[in-house]
C-alpha cells in the first residue's frame, strides 16, 4: 500500500450554501404532468429488469426474457419510440464496430437514418446475443414483438419497484431520457436529434425554468469570472438515508451514477433543512479535506467515503500542491495536500490513487 496523505485538520460539520457550484442545467423543473423517472429512479428499474431477465432456467422462457431486456435498454438509452425498436432489424440497424443504432425515418430502408450511440455495456450485451445460437432462429426479427406484451412487462417492473405504471411505459422512458440528457448539459438541439424531435420546441416542451431560476442563472454567469471558491468538489443526488443519532445524524446521499456519499450533520440542520429520503442535494466537501492514497488496495482509514480513481493532473507549488483525480463515473475531485506529503506519494498523471474524506467534512446544499 502507498503512503497516506491525509486532511490536515477537519472542518466543523456544517450546512448551507457552498460558495459556487451552482449548476444551471440543474436548475430547470419539470412541467407538472411530464412524467418521468429520475436518475435513481431509471437505475432501480435497471436493476429489477436485469433480475427478471436472468433469473429463468429454461432456454425459450431465457431468449424471451433478454429479447425484452435489450427492448427495455434500446428504449432506456436511446430515447427512441416503442415502433422505432420493435421495427429495428438486427442483422443491418446496428453498427457494432461503431456503438450504432440506426433509425430510419421511412419505411424505405434507403432512407436517412438517425444515429444514436449506444454505451459500451449494451454494445457488448447486444454482440453476446447475435453471437448466441440459441438466439439463431430471432435473427433479424429479435425485436419483433407484440407492444401489448412489452408495455404489460414494463407495468409489471414498474409494480416490482413500487412505482405507478404511468411512469415506467415507453413513452415515460423517452421523456425520461431527455430530461436526463438536458441535466447533462447536453445541448437542446443535440437531445432533438437524439430522439428524433422534428424541432427544438418538442424538446423544450419537457423543460421549466422558473423567473427566479432565470435570475439565478443570469447572475451565475455573471459572476462566473469573478467568483473564485475553495469548495471545488460538488456531488449531486437524492438522499437514500437518515440514520439519527442523540445529536447528529448520518445522511447518506446517492448520487446519480450510484455512488454514495455520507455526511454527518446537526439533527437540528437536519429538520431545519428538510434533510429526508428523497429529497436531492448536493454535498461539497472543500479540497484540503480530501485526503489521497497511492496504490490499488484501499487504504485503512476512518474515513466515511472512500473513492478509487486516476490522477488528472498534478500541480506543484512551493507549499502546497494541487491534484485533480477522475473518477470511473467521470466526475473530478480536488485534493490540496502539502508539498511534502505530494513527495512522499509521487503521484504523477495516470497513476491510480484513493480518495478519503470524512463524513463531518462534507456540506450538504438542498437543491
Amino acid at each position: 500500500m502507498g503512503s497516506t496523505s491525509t486532511a490536515q485538520g477537519q472542518g466543523p460539520a456544517g450546512l448551507g450554501a457552498a460558495a459556487g457550484g451552482l449548476r444551471p442545467h440543474r436548475l430547470f423543473s419539470i412541467p407538472e404532468g411530464v412524467k418521468h423517472l429520475d436518475g435513481l429512479e431509471l437505475a432501480r428499474v435497471t436493476e429489477a429488469f436485469r433480475a427478471w431477465a436472468s433469473r429463468p432456467r429454461r432456454s425459450d422462457v431465457r431468449v424471451s426474457r433478454k429479447r425484452l431486456w435489450l427492448i427495455y435498454m434500446l428504449l432506456r438509452f436511446t430515447g427512441a419510440k416503442l415502433g422505432e425498436v420493435l421495427g429495428l432489424d438486427d442483422s443491418r440497424d446496428f453498427d457494432l464496430d461503431q456503438g450504432l443504432v440506426r433509425f430510419c425515418t421511412g419505411t424505405r430502408r434507403d432512407n436517412a437514418a438517425r444515429e444514436v450511440q449506444l454505451p459500451e455495456a449494451l454494445v457488448r450485451e447486444l454482440s453476446q446475443v447475435l453471437d448466441d445460437p440459441a438466439f439463431a432462429a430471432w435473427r433479424g426479427r429479435l425485436f419483433r414483438m407484440d407492444p401489448g406484451h412489452v408495455r404489460r412487462k414494463f407495468y409489471e417492473r414498474a409494480a416490482e419497484c413500487g412505482l405507478p405504471k404511468d411512469c415506467l411505459n415507453p413513452n415515460a422512458l423517452r421523456r425520461s431520457r431527455a430530461i436526463e440528457l438536458l441535466r447533462e448539459d447536453v445541448p437542446l438541439k443535440v437531445v432533438q436529434s437524439i430522439l428524433g424531435h422534428s424541432t427544438t420546441d418538442l424538446t423544450a416542451a419537457y423543460l421549466n425554468f422558473s423567473e427566479q431560476d432565470v435570475k439565478r442563472i443570469a447572475r451565475h454567469f455573471l459572476e462566473a469570472e469573478k467568483r473564485k471558491t475553495s469548495a471545488r468538489n460538488s456531488f449531486f443526488g437524492k438522499i437514500t438515508r437518515v440514520t439519527a443519532g442523540d445529536i447528529q445524524s448520518l445522511v447518506e446521499l446517492t448520487t446519480l451514477s450510484g455512488r454514495r456519499v455520507f455526511s454527518m450533520v446537526t439533527n437540528n440542520s437536519v429538520a431545519v433543512l428538510g434533510l429526508v429520503e428523497g429529497a436531492f442535494a448536493s454535498a461539497v466537501v472543500k479540497a484540503p479535506w480530501v485526503g489521497l492514497c497511492a496504490g490499488d488496495e484501499p487504504p485503512a482509514t476512518c474515513a466515511e467515503n472512500l473513492f478509487q480513481g486516476q490522477v488528472e493532473t498534478v500541480n506543484q507549488g512551493g507549499i502546497s500542491v494541487e491534484v485533480i483525480v477522475r473518477l470511473p463515473d467521470g466526475l473530478r475531485v480536488c485534493s490540496i495536500i502539502s508539498a511534502a506529503s505530494a513527495r512522499d506519494l509521487g503521484l504523477a498523471q495516470g497513476d491510480r490513487v484513493w480518495v478519503m474524506f470524512k463524513s463531518l467534512s462534507v456540506i450538504l446544499n438542498v437543491d
